[in-house]
């Protein structure tokens, strides 16, 4: 399908995981997609992935509020704005789970990547999403904001609840403009990154004791987080706002 054909996205944090995969899908549905990201050595081996071909990369510290706002009031004026956003950028930097061991740093560095980035970002591509009466805004939330974790610890439940919450502020103001604005809400997805946490914390007995819980039986894939993004940021779901929507096998329901 191409749905996003004449689309303008970009994508937070997405040279590789779960961001790399939403990427992937947009450019096939025909997004004209922009990364950014941190780590130059990810953006290296992201640009040899033939399912990132076309793909603008843009190197930042998405908690560096200087660097970030200059390269958006960039990337606003050469491209005239963007159509599309998901803030992916978010993790809980693998500080401590104990609630008593995390420290004040360990709070700011998790609240700046998970919840700051995605307002400076937000802030910077609603004028022109305004202007033109469309826009469509996906934020990443997670199951450890909706309900609670297992293995990430009391400052990333927090900051992906905040921006869950955000999400349904976002929609309400934004709505009379055309602009639609969601969460997708991963659990156990099976990313590099969540494969060397789930090592570190927990036992082989103490994962198949968390995938017996899981009504699917299996961890998730990158690509079921990308298909529930691209259906958000497509105007297939130009009715649907606020709304946080569980990608997790049924790990977590609500009704």
């Amino acid at each position: 399908m191409k749905r996003m054909e004449e689309r303008t996205a970009l994508i937070s944090a997405a040279a590789d995981g779960l961001g790399a995969a939403v990427a992937a899908r947009l450019a096939l549905e025909g997004a004209r997609v922009t990364v950014l990201d941190r780590s130059h050595e990810a953006i290296s081996a992201a640009r040899e992935q033939p399912g990132m071909a076309g793909i603008r990369f843009e190197q930042v510290d998405l908690t560096d509020a200087k660097a970030t706002d200059t390269l958006l009031d960039r990337l606003v004026t050469e491209t005239g704005g963007f159509d599309i956003l998901v803030n992916n950028a978010g993790g809980s930097l693998h500080t401590p789970a104990p609630f008593l061991d995390a420290s004040d740093s360990d709070w700011d560095r998790v609240m700046a990547l998970n919840v700051t980035a995605a307002v400076r970002l937000t802030r910077a591509v609603l004028p022109a999403m305004m202007a033109r009466g469309w826009g469509r805004i996906v934020n990443m939330g997670s199951k450890a904001g909706r309900y609670g974790s297992l293995f990430t610890g009391a400052n990333y439940v927090a900051a992906k609840g905040a921006v869950q919450s955000m999400t349904l502020q976002l929609a309400q103001e934004f709505g009379p403009h055309g602009i639609t604005v969601n969460a997708v809400c991963p659990g156990a997805i099976l990313t590099p990154r969540v494969e060397s946490l789930l090592a570190e914390r927990m036992s082989t007995e103490e994962r198949a004791a968390v995938i017996a819980t899981i009504p699917m039986r299996r961890n998730g894939k990158a690509s079921d987080v990308a298909a529930a993004v691209a259906y958000l940021a497509s105007d297939e779901a130009g009715f649907v706002t606020g709304q946080l929507l569980d990608v997790n096998g049924g790990q977590g329901m609500a009704s």
